[in-house]
């Protein structure tokens, strides 16, 4: 018989005897769990209903297959840097930190504020040779206490309620994972304000606006300190922004990190858009349309990225066994060779307004290069052209002319 009181029509259902070995385990208050494997790392996740309209949260400890190429991008930037110890403030069931200690060999410290979840970590660092401290507190609380070389926020969601702590947990490094890409993004404005204190826009480009607006917001977090930050590694895939950032005592780090917040300016009637510096936003229209243009911020504008820091990465990544090595293969060089500006352009969107065939992406840049701009691609979209050029330059690139008298 079924925990429902009828017996299934076919015994050898999959998808039924999947529902009910979860639904068992659900009610009874144990946890079935399978192995899975990471990288060089084997550990044992809760058995997840995969009928469920998200399975990660259908367990009673969370764990996101669809995160491993963020958690293989951490665990080759820290084999990079070598922070002497590492905190992984939210571990659920603790894939990143056992993932840290066994691939790298880095000191550990696990935490999350639910029992079961310490108790499940508990058992899988008993299962890695590796120096890993277990504990059970809330994550604002422990940040607030001690401190680490490495801190690392991965939560279930906005990062935002423990940006704070964190800024003065983290020694060297700081690194910060968030999946409200909604509210970051400009699709839920209100949210996006409330969570992050800055103006949001859902543009072409609004993937590059998330990220900007989070690195923004933890910049203005640490400076208040009197520390400033440097981004080493930052990127967006599919449903989450993640930055790495090494941190900077002093006034004067503090003060370069000040000059790197500010605003983009967009056009609401056109493609056009400028980068303002300063806190506060002043009112101008387009000298394209005359539209007004929309401040999106405040945000982090200029280079997220150091090249000398990926170049590393690229370097140890096949020595790294990674189940995402063939796409951190492709992200790190593109990263590498993106334009420090702090949008780009669709070039198909522009071709449609347009209204004109858009041609390769390889031909728009290379006129664009001819007519002495930079341009080069980014890993945001398929479609995006990073450049230094005017739009009237852009548009002439992708009509086939040249903006050059």
């Amino acid at each position: 018989m079924s925990w429902l009181g009828h017996k299934p029509r076919d015994s050898n259902n999959v998808v039924f005897k999947k529902v009910l070995r979860f639904v068992r385990g659900y009610l009874s208050g144990t946890m079935e769990r399978i192995p899975v494997t990471e990288g060089k790392t084997t550990f044992l996740v809760p058995v997840q209903n995969e009928e469920s309209t998200f399975p990660p949260g259908s367990a009673r400890v969370f764990y996101n297959r669809k995160m491993e190429a963020n958690r293989d991008g951490t665990v080759l930037f820290l084999a990079a840097v070598r922070p002497s110890e590492y905190l992984d403030a939210m571990g659920a069931t603790g894939v990143r930190g056992l993932r840290v200690a066994n691939e790298t060999g880095i000191a550990v410290t696990i935490n999350d504020i639910d029992p079961s979840a310490a108790a499940e970590i508990r058992v899988n660092a008993g299962r890695i040779d590796g120096a890993i401290e277990v504990t059970c507190q809330d994550a604002n609380a422990l940040m607030s206490t001690r401190r680490f070389d490495a801190v690392d926020l991965d939560p279930f969601g906005t990062p935002a309620p423990f940006v704070d702590a964190s800024c003065r947990s983290a020694k060297r490094y700081l690194f910060i994972t968030a999946t409200d890409t909604a509210p970051l993004c400009g699709a839920h404005l209100k949210a996006g304000m409330r969570r992050y204190f800055a103006r949001p826009m859902n543009t072409e480009y609004h993937g590059e606006v998330g990220l900007r607006i989070l690195l923004g917001f933890a910049a203005r977090e640490m400076i208040k300190y009197d520390r400033g930050i440097e981004p080493l590694f930052c990127f967006a895939h599919e449903h989450f922004v993640r930055l790495h950032l090494r941190t900077h005592p002093r006034v004067k780090y503090a003060d370069r990190t000040l000059d790197r917040i500010g605003y983009v300016m967009q056009c609401t009637g056109c493609f056009y858009r400028e980068e303002k510096t300063g806190f506060l936003s002043e009112t101008a229209v387009c000298p394209c349309c005359g539209s007004v243009l929309q401040a999106i911020g405040p945000l982090w504008l200029g280079a997220v990225n150091d090249p000398d820091t990926l170049l590393a990465m690229e370097t140890l990544l096949p020595e790294m066994a990674l189940g995402t090595a063939s796409y951190l293969a492709r992200l790190l060089p593109l990263l590498r060779e993106e334009l420090p500006t702090s949008t780009f352009y669709d070039y198909h969107r522009i071709a449609k307004a347009l209204r004109t065939s858009p041609p390769a992406i390889d031909i728009v840049m290379e006129r664009l290069r001819n007519d002495g701009y930079r341009a080069t691609r980014t890993h945001y979209e398929g479609t995006g052209i990073r450049t230094d050029a005017p739009l009237a330059a852009i548009e002439a690139a992708i009509l086939g002319g040249s903006s050059s008298p």
